[in-house]
């Protein structure tokens, strides 16, 4: 079916918005998950579908992961909230715009590493902050898992792995794969693997442990992309840290210790 691309986004963005909210009001949990699997293929499937025309090199599958962490996440996080047909359709809208707001910043993606378009800054800008949204709700599903410390090291590292490669890429929009990039996003899912277990034995909640481990991928994500930039200046560094020391302060003194 041919459809202009602007038309393909809004087909897309439809589809994916009422999946979502059907997905909601299935009366079995373990059917959910599937479909919530399924969802995800769909997903890739429709941003394919959207955007062919810019996918022109193999390293560009990368635009395929933010959309898919995303809408993922969305549906395994609305199973926290109340079951209410008001605050599905609300949720539903504003995944509705979110996705579209995501085609168009892909649809950038894909056109800028053919050829340079005015437009790729905002759009990097709009992916940065999805991705940190992707993030907080992927985190926030592992944790709520309660599992081992050893696990939930390991899930995080390969959770993570994809979103660090997504977002370094974003930032050179290489046509091939470089080994430098796919370092730095190794060591950083290490990293915040690391920090996953040490918060594990860290008397948090869910909400604060996401949040923080949030902050955490801020950082390593803006200060691994100024680095392939060639930008990392100590002035950037130190306000990426401050950030993360003002966060820990916070976390620590509304940690409650009474107890642990």
């Amino acid at each position: 079916m041919f459809l202009e691309k602007r038309k393909r986004f809004i087909v897309s963005t439809i589809i994916l918005s009422v999946g979502l909210f059907a997905i909601q009001f299935l009366p079995e949990q373990s059917l959910k998950f599937i479909l919530i699997g399924i969802l995800g293929i769909v997903c890739s499937f429709l941003f394919w579908w959207s955007l062919r025309e810019g996918l022109k090199t193999k390293i560009s599958f990368l635009i395929m992961i933010l959309p898919i962490y995303y809408t993922i996440g969305a549906a395994l996080f609305w199973f926290l909230l109340p079951k209410t047909v008001a605050i599905s359709l609300v949720l539903s809208l504003i995944y509705g715009i979110s996705v579209y707001v995501l085609f168009l910043t892909t649809n950038v993606f894909s056109v800028s590493s053919i050829k340079t378009i005015a437009l790729y800054r905002a759009a990097k800008g709009v992916g940065f902050l999805l991705s940190l949204v992707a993030f907080f709700l992927a985190l926030d599903g592992i944790i709520s898992l309660r599992l081992s410390y050893i696990y939930v090291g390991v899930l995080v590292f390969f959770v993570t792995l994809p979103l660090y490669l997504q977002g370094y890429w974003t930032s050179t929009l290489q046509e091939k794969f470089d080994r430098k990039l796919i370092l730095q996003a190794i060591i950083s899912s290490y990293l915040q693997a690391q920090l996953a277990v040490i918060l594990f034995f860290w008397p948090v909640g869910v909400i604060v442990g996401s949040l923080f481990m949030t902050v955490y991928f801020y950082i390593l994500l803006g200060l691994g992309q100024v680095e392939l930039e060639g930008r990392l200046f100590p002035q950037t560094i130190q306000e990426y840290l401050m950030v993360g020391v003002v966060v820990f302060t916070v976390m620590f003194f509304s940690t409650s210790w009474v107890g642990y």
